[in-house]
């Protein structure tokens, strides 16, 4: 339960950076605006200041025109510094947005990618825990929107406990990650499966009825008897399982405790109470 509290608090927490970080770019992408004003700005200061030279001289139709020599390296100068004052300014601001943004955008990515990792369970790159808290509400509150059918399947590896103890944690592993491989080659492409933690595993089935259900689990169970055929191990694989429909109007955690009561009471043969 604590572990369970605090993914749900550092999650929010690498969204709410992840919604700051764009929010930081768009405020760049207006100091560029920024920048493009007051380039426009200075342009139009130093053609005023040229305008301000030739226009009495065009006034008075003179052929020549006539600037005051002592005005002229003041002016030159003037001019020549302004520019380049303004040209190290925009290069200066320019280097500091891209440096910025790209910093910005780096962490952004690598925010994402942490985000997309801590979803997923590194032994068999199945979605765990976390993820059943992220995306069966969704999928529960798209269900009731539409009206549409959902269905839970929860299932544990039978003898997990004794496989680990007499042949080891690492055969205990490669039980659990061949299982997985077999989940993900029997489930359709909607379905989405989930390794809840040690042996359990829980599939989300959108727009699918116990009734129908039933086809892949039939086909789940011929894949693991195929697979004790061919493993040649000093045992064999087997899993129990339970269904459990969606009830519209339910909610997340209702749907979640009917399959785990219902895997409890098969697997220790007990009366069904509804």
């Amino acid at each position: 339960m604590a572990q369970s509290k605090q993914e749900r608090t550092v999650q929010p927490s690498m969204l709410a950076r992840t919604e700051d970080i764009q929010q930081q770019i768009q405020e760049l992408s207006g100091r560029d605006l920024q920048l493009w004003s007051i380039g426009i700005l200075i342009m139009l200061v130093l053609t005023s200041g040229l305008l301000a030279l030739i226009l009495p001289n065009l006034v008075w139709a003179q052929r020549a025109i006539r600037v005051e020599q002592a005005y002229l390296p003041q002016l030159f100068f003037g001019l020549i510094s302004l520019v380049l004052l303004f040209n190290i300014y925009l290069l200066t601001q320019k280097r500091t947005l891209n440096s910025t943004r790209h910093a910005l955008i780096r962490e952004l990515v690598l925010n994402e990618r942490l985000e997309s990792l801590s979803l997923i369970d590194p032994l068999t790159q199945l979605l765990n825990r976390r993820a059943v808290n992220e995306l069966i509400p969704r999928e529960v509150a798209r269900a009731n929107r539409l009206g549409s059918n959902l269905t839970l399947m929860s299932i544990d590896l039978s003898g997990f406990r004794q496989i680990n103890s007499k042949f080891g944690s690492v055969e205990g592993d490669s039980v659990l990650v061949e299982f997985g491989k077999i989940l993900k080659s029997v489930f359709r492409g909607g379905d989405i499966v989930f390794r809840q933690g040690g042996d359990e595993f829980l599939i989300l089935m959108p727009e699918t009825t116990e009734e129908q259900a039933d086809y892949p689990q039939q086909r789940l169970q011929r894949e693991v008897e195929q697979w004790n055929l061919n493993s040649k191990k000093g045992f064999e694989m087997a899993f129990s399982w339970a269904l459990a429909s969606y009830v519209t109007g339910t909610d997340a955690d209702e749907v979640l405790r009917a399959v785990d009561r219902k895997l409890y009471q098969k697997k220790n043969k007990l009366v069904p109470v509804f």
